[in-house]
């Protein structure tokens, strides 16, 4: 009798320590289950999918877990904030987020703002800059900007899309300067080849785009639009150093939707910083003509919602604004 007792206490404790094991697991930590998906807002091969997955990269090594890109381009990023705005704020589903949370919806493609979103931290930097092929006429921006005011709408200058970052910086330049360009919109990787190929004036592009070209000997960069000058490009001025008032980084991050637990940001928060300052990715970084610029959630957030405001005077200037 008593060994049969014994056996059953055998069992029982072996069940009641599966059934701790589970609930532990239910308890434990984030991330404590699958996959994090990390939405990409544009198209493979963009500067936005290469830097997306050297980052998903790095968080994979950093939480233990997979952390897939997957790429849901459209309505210059509406389609993919609107599906991550949707997902359950847990951590699982992350958006590759940037400057375009402001133009989508101020340019009335999306419904909500960026505060559908909690802020979990900047990743990187990336300049935007304006070029010519290296024969032009144009040596400098000040004699650009004087033919384009004699010659209203006569010169083309060309951008990555309507309603992207680059067609946001080319109309902001010509209205700050009070001249007119012709906007003519690509598909990105588009760009750079018309402009080679003589089919448009400048383009209005990022560094990594043109690196090769410049190397090359076949592409000028005139002005810098952002608010440092580029390493990549040392000696190309910005545009407030040559008096017209602009500042257009381009910006990239990680975002979850609304109500996500600030436990599960802290650890996202913690796992990025670490990414973005191993010698990995600051290599990887200088390779890819991008800056890394570590931004905390708290610095993100309030960083996000001036640029939103700056960016929707923009676009009110320049008739850009339609926020729904």
């Amino acid at each position: 009798m008593e060994t049969r007792f014994g056996w059953l206490r055998g069992v029982m404790g072996a069940v009641l320590a599966i059934i701790a094991t589970a609930a532990g697991a239910q308890d434990a930590p984030f991330p404590k289950r699958g996959n994090i998906e990390m939405t990409v807002l544009f198209p493979a091969g963009s500067s936005a999918d290469v830097t997306a997955r050297l980052l998903s990269a790095g968080l994979a090594k950093q939480l233990g877990v997979n952390v897939v890109a997957v790429n849901r381009p459209g309505a210059g990023g509406a389609i993919g904030y609107k599906h991550v705005a949707a997902q359950k704020p847990d951590g699982y589903s992350i958006v590759w987020n940037s400057n375009s949370i402001s133009t989508t919806y101020h340019s009335g493609a999306l419904a909500f703002d960026y505060r559908a979103f909690d802020p979990v931290a900047r990743v990187l930097v990336e300049s935007v800059v304006v070029a010519v092929r290296a024969e032009s006429k144009w040596k400098t921006l000040k004699e650009f900007l004087a033919d384009a005011k004699a010659r209203p709408g006569g010169i083309t200058l060309a951008n990555s899309g309507i309603g992207s970052h680059t067609h946001l910086s080319g109309i902001a330049l010509a209205k700050a300067a009070d001249a007119q360009v012709t906007d003519v919109p690509y598909a990105a990787a588009q760009v750079v080849p018309n402009l080679i190929g003589g089919h448009v004036d400048a383009v209005v592009q990022f560094p990594g785009a043109l690196a090769g070209h410049v190397a090359g000997g076949r592409v000028r960069v005139l002005v810098n639009l952002s608010a440092q000058r580029d390493p990549l490009f040392a000696d190309v001025p910005t545009a407030r150093e040559l008096g017209l008032d602009l500042a257009l980084d381009a910006w990239r991050g990680i975002a979850t939707p609304r109500g996500t637990p600030q436990a599960v940001i802290a650890v996202l928060e913690k796992a990025i910083r670490e990414t973005v300052q191993s010698a990995e990715f600051v290599s990887a970084s200088e390779k890819l003509y991008v800056r890394p610029g570590f931004l905390p959630a708290a610095e993100f957030g309030k960083m996000i919602a001036t640029e939103d405001a700056y960016l929707a005077r923009i676009m009110e200037q320049t008739g850009l604004k339609k926020s729904p």
